[in-house]
């Protein structure tokens, strides 16, 4: 998801388009990877989440070699549009499968303990874009991760084999594929509460991403940075939402999720803002981890009130919120591509702060109003 961030200036000069146009492949794998949820949650619920997950990382071994071999920018977009649509499985479907197994009360840590994963892919594929840009060739990353797709896999269908049957829950067929998924979706959207998150979600995504993606471009352009040095900046983010996973047993029981997203939204806001402010490059280094500190505190709340709003859905309105999250980003990228342009990246960045503070304050509000007297 992550590795072309710091691909963007590359990319850009080696296919002979500007930033925002080279920005697409981030935006295209994004709307592909958020819609094609929508397909994955009810097949995940009707065919075994660990066996789809398996299938769909040999449909993103088989894209990432496409995105290798791409001799044009118009191939390299198509391929990326396939990469979204096969890797879309993965995230939703494993955390519906903690949501079957694992109680309420003690899944938020395990769903931070699951971030770990997700953060180590984030800083790999970001430190592994700025490296490649600068060093070797653009195409060598999507070489690597058609191996570790296909290694993963394997591991999954040796895995589905072993696992208890408590753990593979399904959900039986009733009528066509489609009348099915329809139903799903219907039933998540009519409920109010599900409709909060889900709106929620999709505006962080537009937020965050919408600046965060252009971050590494805005150090390499402002202040000099290699485009290497300005991965590795990056990868502080991660180390901020590690930092999240390790306490987050400590920190949810203190905090609770209201303060959570509360001081989640307002650490992303001021990391943006400082950012857009700064007067040396050296800035980021507190401000990356920061903002992945605030990411991650909010982001996990709004996943675990998702594993949650529909219990007998479970697999459909999870893959409605990653759906809606992916969405989102693309919906911010795509916007934050024609903003650069005209505004200029530290404007960008400031706006972003203001809607990312503003959506932490409204939902930690309308959360606090759910929670039960005492």
């Amino acid at each position: 998801m992550r590795v072309n961030d710091a691909l963007l200036p590359s990319l850009a000069a080696d296919f002979g388009v500007t930033l925002g146009q080279a920005a697409q492949v981030v935006s295209y794998f994004a709307i592909a990877y958020g819609l094609a949820q929508l397909g994955f949650g009810p097949a995940g619920d009707r065919y075994g989440k660990y066996r789809v997950i398996a299938w769909a990382c040999v449909g993103s071994a088989l894209a990432s070699l496409l995105c290798m071999l791409a001799p044009g920018f118009e191939t390299l977009r198509l391929a990326r549009l396939l990469a979204g649509i096969a890797a879309a499985a993965v995230i939703p479907l494993s955390m519906a499968w903690i949501g079957d197994v694992v109680s309420y009360e003690q899944r938020q840590p395990v769903l931070a303990r699951f971030l770990i994963g997700q953060i180590l892919g984030l800083v790999v594929g970001v430190a592994l874009g700025g490296f490649a840009a600068d060093h070797l060739s653009w195409r060598l990353p999507y070489a690597l991760l058609a191996g570790l797709f296909l290694a993963v896999a394997l591991a999954l269908f040796s895995m589905n084999r072993r696992l208890p049957a408590r753990a593979l829950l399904r959900r039986p067929s009733q009528g066509s594929a489609l009348q099915g998924m329809l139903n799903d979706f219907s039933h998540v959207l009519a409920l109010p509460w599900a409709r909060v998150v889900l709106l929620v979600v999709f505006i962080e995504g537009m937020f965050l991403y919408g600046a965060f993606v252009f971050v590494a471009s805005y150090l390499h352009q402002r202040f000099g940075l290699s485009l290497s040095a300005a991965g590795a900046v990056l990868m502080l983010f991660g180390a901020g939402g590690f930092s999240f996973a390790v306490a987050s047993g400590s920190l949810s029981r203190r905090l609770g999720e209201v303060r959570l997203v509360r001081w989640g939204g307002a650490l992303m806001s001021l990391s943006f803002a400082l950012l857009a402010l700064a007067p040396a490059w050296w800035w980021a280094l507190p401000l990356c981890l920061l903002l992945g500190l605030g990411f991650y505190m909010m982001h996990n709340t709004l996943q675990l009130n998702a594993t949650q709003m529909a219990p007998e859905r479970r697999g459909p309105a999870v893959s409605a919120f990653a759906s809606s999250f992916f969405l989102g980003q693309s919906a911010g990228v795509s916007a934050a591509a024609w903003l650069v342009g005209q505004l200029g990246m530290a404007p960008l960045m400031l706006g972003c702060a203001l809607g990312l503070l503003i959506t932490a304050m409204v939902f930690a509000k309308l959360r606090s109003a759910r929670r039960p007297a005492g």
